[in-house]
């Protein structure tokens, strides 16, 4: 059953360019993240997801003056995530101006950080994000942008995080990411199955009527990056063809 979904431009940023690549690997400088950023939002995108990309890397996160730039002159929810680690890291980057936070390679090495986070900050600005990556009969948690396995079950993982405190997963399929030919729908619909809480899906996004599809197989939100950053398409020409094809979008 198709329902009212929320469309997130996903910028990755390595230092102070916006980067992409495919299945987390070979990632290209595509220019200055606020300018795509602006873009968007005059676009009518609903919200923006910055990820830094190399911060687990290097145990810090990068942000901090994006999301000041941002917040200047853009007035939708911004999600921060990469190389959050404590409460303070969060706190740091709600203070520069995000209005959530994703987690995912600290979460998965302490996952009461997930609780710590709620009780300070609230479930609503706590999103698990989960990198996804089929194995046997399932999906595995990876993190590190893809890299480094985690052994956990993903959707076992997302049902932990719920009970920790999590307000939003973020499922981003790496066998997708980036290849611009479709989600894996049996993944999104798999996450639906596993948990309560509102779910983005992230990975793979080749057209409005994968968009739809992932609606349709419960998704509330999708991200969405290379077909934006390439201009495939746009944000408001997307929102047509959904609207369309009969789900509801933001105006």
């Amino acid at each position: 059953m198709s329902h009212k979904i929320r469309l997130i431009a996903r910028l990755d940023v390595k230092g102070k360019n916006l980067v992409k690549g495919i299945q987390y690997e070979g990632l290209r400088k595509l220019g200055d993240p606020h300018d795509f950023a602006k873009r968007y939002y005059e676009q009518g995108i609903d919200e923006l997801l910055y990820l830094d990309t190399v911060a687990s890397l290097y145990g810090r996160n990068n942000l901090s003056d994006i999301l000041q730039k941002t917040t200047q002159d853009i007035f939708i929810p911004i999600t921060a995530g990469g190389g959050l680690r404590s409460v303070e890291d969060v706190g740091l980057v709600l203070k520069m101006g995000a209005d959530k936070a994703a987690v995912n390679t600290a979460a998965l090495h302490r996952p009461e950080l997930i609780s710590e986070l709620a009780k300070a900050y609230g479930s609503q600005c706590v999103v698990l994000s989960v990198q996804a990556k089929r194995w046997e009969s399932g999906w595995e948690a990876y993190f590190d942008n893809g890299r480094e396995r985690s052994g956990k079950d993903a959707l076992e993982w997302i049902r932990q995080a719920e009970r920790w405190g999590a307000g939003e997963v973020l499922i981003t399929s790496v066998d997708a990411e980036g290849r611009q030919k479709g989600m894996d729908q049996e993944l999104i619909a798999a996450v639906r199955q596993a948990t309560e809480l509102p779910v983005i899906a992230a990975g793979g996004v080749s057209c409005a009527e994968d968009i739809v599809k992932a609606a349709n197989e419960g998704a509330d939100a999708v991200s969405v990056a290379s077909i934006l950053h390439y201009d495939k398409t746009n944000v408001s020409a997307l929102k047509q063809e959904i609207l369309k094809a009969g789900v509801e979008v933001r105006a």
